[in-house]
Parts: C-alpha cells; sequence; structure tokens
C-alpha cells in the first residue's frame, strides 16, 4: 500500500511538472470515449444496444477535431470552449444520429470554471447548457424530452459547478499559504527585533558599567601616583579604592556577559541587577574619588518595577561619572529621587564647567544615549541641558505603571 501511494504521488508530481503531457493523455482518452459513444444506440429494440449504429465521417472528423482542441486548453481556455461548443452544435443538429462531440465542450467548460471568476464561470456556464441543451431538443434528431437531451443539461451543469469548487479549493489553499509565509515572516521579523533590543540593552549595560568603574579607576591611579612618595598611606587607600573599583568591574560585567550564555549553562549569573536599594554604595564610590554628592529621596519608600528601578539607577551612574568626567574636579553633584502621582522623576544636577560643544559627540555620545532609549524603553520623558549661571542638569521621569508591550523584556533582563 505504501509503495502504491508513493508511485502514484510520483505520478502526479510528474504530470504537474508537464501539463502539455497530461492534456495530450486527457484528449486522448475523450477521443476513444467519444468514439466508443458513438457506436452505442441507447434507444434500440430492447434497451441500449452497442455495435448497431456506426458514425458518419462528419461526426468522427468532428471528434477528432474537438478532442484535438483540448491539448490548448489551459493556454486558451475560452477560445477552446467556444471551438468546442460550436462543434457540439454543429454535430447535435445535423447529425442523425448524433455523436457525444458535446463531451470535449464539458471538459472545457470545466477547465473555464475552474480558472476565472465566479460570475463569469455562471455566465459562461449558463450560456453553454442553454446553447448545447436548446439545440439538441430543438434540432436534434430524437424528441426533446430523451434523457440524451437532459444528460447534456446536467453535465455541462456539473462540469460547472466542479470547476468553480476546484478553482475555490486553490484560492483556499493559496490563501493559507499565504497566511503561513506573512506568519513566517513576522516571526522572523520579531526575531530580530528582540535580537537587537537584547544587543542594544547589553551594550548599554556594558557602558554604564564600563564608563563608571574605569572612571572611579582612573580617578584613583591618578590620584595614587601623585602622592606616592610623599603620602604612601593615602596612595594606599587610593589603590584599595582601584582594587574595590575594579572588582566591583568584573562582577558586572560578569552578570551582564552572562546574558550572553545559553539558556542551560549553570554558569549563568542569577544575582539581582542593581537598582535604587543599593544607591547608597553608589554615591558612596564616587565620593571616595574625591567627587562631593548630596542625595534627597522622597520616595516614599516605593519599590518600582524591576526595569523602572534597573533605568534609574544607571542613569543616576551615568550622569554621575559624566559630572566626574566633564564637570571639573571641585564638582559638586546633588541627586535627587521624588515620586511624583505615578512617575519616578530622577534628577541629578552639578554647578561644574559644562562639557564644551562637541565634547560629547567626541566621546561618542553612549551615555546619553543609553539613557535616551532606557527612558523611551519605559515611556517616559528624559530632559538634559547646561543650568543656567553653570553647570548641568539631567532629569528623567519615570512611569511606575511601565508599558508591557515595551518593557517585558527589560524586567527580564533586570531580574537575571
Amino acid at each position: 500500500m505504501t509503495s502504491l501511494a508513493t508511485g502514484f504521488a510520483r505520478t502526479q508530481r510528474w504530470l504537474r511538472d508537464h501539463p502539455l503531457a497530461f492534456d495530450g493523455a486527457l484528449a486522448l482518452i475523450v477521443l476513444i470515449s467519444m468514439v466508443i459513444g458513438s457506436f452505442a444506440e441507447p434507444n434500440g429494440e430492447h434497451g441500449p444496444e452497442f455495435g448497431t449504429r456506426t458514425p458518419a465521417a462528419r461526426s468522427v472528423v468532428l471528434m477528432v477535431l474537438v478532442a484535438a482542441a483540448l491539448i490548448a486548453r489551459r493556454r486558451t481556455p475560452m477560445r477552446v470552449l467556444v471551438f468546442t461548443s460550436v462543434l457540439s452544435v454543429v454535430e447535435l443538429g445535423f447529425g442523425d444520429p448524433s455523436a457525444p462531440v458535446a463531451m470535449a465542450a464539458v471538459v472545457a467548460l470545466y477547465t473555464v470554471a475552474s480558472r476565472t471568476d465566479r460570475p463569469t464561470t455562471w455566465r459562461v456556464g449558463l450560456l453553454t447548457m442553454t446553447g448545447l441543451t436548446g439545440t439538441a431538443m430543438f434540432f436534434g434528431s430524437t424528441p426533446w424530452y430523451t434523457q440524451e437531451n437532459l444528460g447534456i443539461f446536467a453535465w455541462t451543469g456539473m462540469a460547472a459547478a466542479a470547476g468553480d469548487a476546484i478553482r475555490s479549493r486553490r484560492a483556499f489553499v493559496d490563501a493559507i499559504r499565504e497566511r503561513a509565509e506573512r506568519a513566517e515572516r513576522t516571526r522572523d521579523e520579531e526575531a530580530r527585533r528582540r535580537v537587537a533590543e537584547e544587543r542594544l540593552r547589553i551594550a548599554r549595560d556594558l557602558h554604564d558599567v564600563v564608563a563608571h568603574h574605569i572612571a572611579l579607576v582612573n580617578v584613583q591611579a591618578g590620584v595614587a601616583a601623585h602622592v606616592m612618595d610623599k603620602r604612601p598611606d593615602q596612595a594606599k587607600e587610593a589603590l584599595s579604592h582601584v582594587r574595590e573599583a575594579s572588582r566591583s568591574a568584573l562582577n558586572e560585567l560578569r552578570a551582564t556577559v552572562g546574558l550572553l550564555r545559553q539558556s542551560g549553562d549553570p554558569e549563568a549569573p542569577t544575582e539581582p541587577a542593581p537598582g535604587l536599594d543599593v544607591l547608597d554604595e553608589l554615591v558612596t564610590t564616587f565620593r571616595q574619588a574625591g567627587m562631593a554628592v548630596e542625595v534627597a529621596r522622597a520616595d516614599d519608600g516605593i519599590r518600582p518595577p524591576a526595569a523602572v528601578d534597573l533605568a534609574a539607577y544607571r542613569i543616576i551612574q551615568e550622569a554621575l561619572t559624566n559630572v566626574r568626567k566633564h564637570a571639573g574636579p571641585d564638582a559638586r553633584a546633588e541627586v535627587s529621587v521624588i515620586r511624583v502621582g505615578l512617575t519616578l522623576e530622577v534628577t541629578i544636577l552639578d554647578d561644574g564647567v559644562p562639557p564644551p560643544p562637541g565634547q560629547e559627540a567626541s566621546d561618542g555620545g553612549h551615555g546619553l544615549l543609553g539613557m535616551r532609549e532606557r527612558v523611551s524603553a519605559l515611556g517616559g520623558r528624559l530632559s538634559t541641558g547646561p543650568r543656567f549661571g553653570g553647570g548641568y542638569r539631567v532629569q528623567a521621569i519615570l512611569p511606575l505603571q511601565a508599558h508591557r508591550g515595551r518593557t517585558d523584556d527589560d524586567q527580564g533582563t533586570a531580574r537575571r
């Protein structure tokens, strides 16, 4: 049974790849059927009889012509239908008795119905049914009520209905295939979008971690080099700060890079991402580097969503790092975290010298760009710029009820 099904499927594929051969075989089968039917006498003395009549030469010629026309039924279906219908009308009106030439018109009508729209199918089908049946009833050699005339009516109607059903099925299958392909494209686009978002998120985390800790390491190393000879105790303390900052940088880098591990990797990090709970520790690192930082919090002790908590921490970290890098050695910074309704306002102010024009661009602009990406992903607002009278201001307004569709991935990253 399996080999039979395999052979049938192989034959079907071959016929689909060679439509002209299939149409030639179909034309031959129709011709043989018409020739055999022309020897049958349905109204014999004792019922249907075979071999009691012989088709005329004209009938044989017409059968050969309509069968040959079926070879071109795919290329010009409407012309083939008109040609076979006209020859069928000739045979039905003048044949005595008539040969079953209308069989080719039935096949041509099926082809037209399977390749055109439904209104055209019913118009052409009705015209063909009326023409062939009317000719057989009113101009044929048999009475109008004979079963042959009713058979012509039935076969043409079934051909039109079957062709329309096949066309509808093809359209349905094509629609399903197109929908599947569109879903596949959408799934690929969604996967690429998620990969791009994950890449940007990891890049932001890496930039924040590296920029903050390397800036502290640079400052403390400079202090140690400056006081190494005259004040070794202070140099030793600065080097200990360098060691702590480098250790923190390595830990956070390990946690961030762990996102690139495979899902089943047992060494993937599980420690929580930093948030406002460790804000004091962050500020302490800057104070140890010699920068004066004041913190004011009026957030009512709320625990914001993980994505908002991480974004607020990273914004403060990057802003203080920029103050240390660009605002001068004597700059002072103020950090405020305030809850206003359903939003969390994070503001970082400094009184240092603002960076000269083009300074941010020379650094690549990744810090402010990362801030904007984080805030935009949460549906918040970010404003940055020089302060009147000197200094710089960074303010982020983050919604406490984050947009679900845009922050679920960020929350998943924050829980790593």
